[in-house]
């Protein structure tokens, strides 16, 4: 799940974009609207009712003056799916087994600023060799300032035919690009979420590893 949070003018029906923000109160929006989700996701909620539950929630809350994006992935081991909700006007980038790169890029709004916002759904197979990566707009305006912006979908494309790449890789070279394209210096906050499914492996263990930064 991902998310980034902005600030709609004081009447959000005649605004067509949001300014972004960062910092504590940004980052409590976020916090607030993925625990709204994945609280509806516990309750067995699907992934479309639970973005439209946190849009109506952020909304009440902020009385429509706050937007968010938000991205939920969902695996269906049940219906062996990959279920991919979507509000964002970033893509999501889907490289299959065969090393295709799809670009899930529909028009899609932030939740927030009016009720009954949707998301965009997305189901695809469960199969092994799948990626997905999914990232808020720090990543893709990486490099905006220097007139570089950064084009993700092609470096996913790049690093996933230079051979066989597995998400933390993914996510640390396209952290390292972003970077090098604002110097060292990122202008905005960067969230990215990268899915890979594999192959169990033959001896049935398996293995969950968490990492929490403190700081």
């Amino acid at each position: 799940m991902a998310a980034k949070v902005g600030r709609s003018p004081a009447n959000p029906t005649k605004a067509q974009t949001a300014v972004s923000a960062s910092g504590k109160a940004a980052k409590a929006i976020s916090n607030l609207v993925a625990r709204k989700a994945i609280s509806e996701l516990a309750e067995g909620i699907r992934d479309g009712a639970a973005a439209r539950a946190a849009n109506d929630y952020l909304y009440t809350y902020r009385a429509g003056k706050v937007s968010a994006t938000l991205n939920i992935i969902s695996v269906d081991l049940i219906s062996k799916t990959l279920v991919l909700s979507r509000n964002s006007h970033c893509p999501i980038v889907v490289v299959n087994e065969e090393g295709h790169v799809e670009v899930l890029a529909e028009p899609s709004e932030s939740i927030g600023v009016r009720r009954g916002a949707k998301p965009q759904i997305t189901e695809l197979p469960l199969s092994a060799g799948t990626t997905v990566v999914v990232y808020t707009d720090g990543l893709s305006a990486a490099g905006a300032r220097k007139g570089t912006p950064f084009d993700v979908p092609a470096a996913v494309s790049d690093l996933c035919h230079a051979g066989n790449v597995g998400a933390e890789p993914l996510a640390q070279a396209l952290f390292r690009r972003a970077l090098d394209l604002d110097q060292g210096r990122p202008q905005d906050d960067i969230s990215v979420v990268i899915l890979s499914v594999v192959d169990r492996p033959s001896d049935g263990v398996r293995h969950l590893s968490l990492r929490l930064p403190l700081g």
